[in-house]
């Protein structure tokens, strides 16, 4: 690779790494193109996954001040961009390791810090954006109905009050008259 191509290939994957929300390492030892290719597929538009010589990518990193992540790029590794939601793209990537063993997550970077393999599989477990958005809006929706039903009781209250008052009265008055 002649020098102005590194430089080239540097400066892409130092954009990657600056335009991304979050970043998996894997080592893709074995993997076919077509499995490669389903898993780009399964990643869907809001990751790329890319393979790229260590040193460049180590070098990419260091000028994108992506740090602690040196000593996961040995061995054939490829670097899945996430520029989307975090979860969704995690559970991609662990899905097609179960079912691809060649496939080894490797570790991460999220939030300005490096993730292990442990954190990686714990984003891959949370519920997407959306399913918790969801969830929280069904949960605030009964609390306000609940509010609702604690803002009408008061008022019910004093209507029945009041009825069995004038139920009252008018029990009086007829024993008054009889």
């Amino acid at each position: 690779m002649a020098k102005s191509e590194k430089v080239t290939a540097v400066a892409e994957i130092t954009e990657q790494f600056n335009s991304s929300n979050a970043a998996v390492i894997t080592e893709y030892r074995g993997l076919s193109v077509t499995a490669l290719t389903e898993l780009r597929r399964a990643l869907g538009a809001s990751a790329s996954y890319s393979v790229a010589k260590n040193t460049l990518v180590k070098r990419a990193a260091a000028e994108a001040g992506v740090e602690g992540l040196d000593e996961l790029f040995v061995g054939p590794t490829a670097i899945a961009f996430i520029k989307g939601e975090p979860v969704d793209a995690a559970k991609a990537l662990k899905n097609f390791a179960k079912d691809n063993k060649a496939l080894v997550i490797k570790g991460g970077y999220m939030d300005g810090a490096p993730l292990s393999v442990d954190q990686v599989n714990k984003i891959a477990d949370l519920e997407s954006r959306e399913v918790l958005l969801a969830k929280l809006a069904g949960a605030m929706k009964g609390n306000l109905a609940k509010a609702a039903g604690l803002f009408n009781a008061p008022a019910s209250q004093m209507a029945r009050l009041a009825a069995a008052l004038q139920d009252k009265k008018a029990a009086e008055g007829s024993a008054a008259e009889g």
